[in-house]
């Protein structure tokens, strides 16, 4: 899966989760992508930055939520972390990693690191089986 910034004919800005490049163009073109702010489905890709975590960005998230959705994110977060305890770390070589146990060139692992979106839409045309792991601001690996 990748995300994509997007944006709609308003300004809105959202995040979107897609399986390739392709998926997200066939998805607009059926108008099934829409701005959830203002229901617009002219949506566009949007320039993205790296995400960088400030003490101030973590302020906004915390009052950005309310109790329940808070412990939601608390639940997600030690999921998060029980996955990496028990996977090994590959840093920028993740993809191929994954493609080595994919296709039994290695022994069977949990592993985790680094990927292009270009890296991710290759292992997912490829048949392998990944999946983004959250980010949250105070991760480290």
């Amino acid at each position: 899966m990748i995300s994509f910034s997007l944006t709609c004919e308003s300004a809105h800005e959202f995040e979107g989760w897609f399986r390739s490049n392709d998926d997200f163009e066939a998805q607009k073109k059926r108008k099934l992508v829409g701005c959830p702010v203002c229901g617009s489905h002219r949506i566009e890709k949007a320039l993205m930055a790296p995400a960088v975590s400030t003490s101030r960005k973590q302020e906004k998230i915390a009052l950005a939520v309310n109790a329940q959705q808070r412990e939601a994110l608390a639940q997600l977060k030690a999921l998060s972390e029980k996955v990496r305890e028990n996977a090994d770390y590959v840093g920028e070589k993740f993809a191929e990693e994954a493609r080595k146990i994919h296709f039994g060139e290695t022994e069977a692992r949990g592993i985790y690191g680094e990927a292009t979106p270009e890296e991710a839409k290759s292992l997912a045309d490829d048949g392998v089986d990944f999946m983004p792991l959250p980010v949250f601001p105070d991760d480290r690996n």
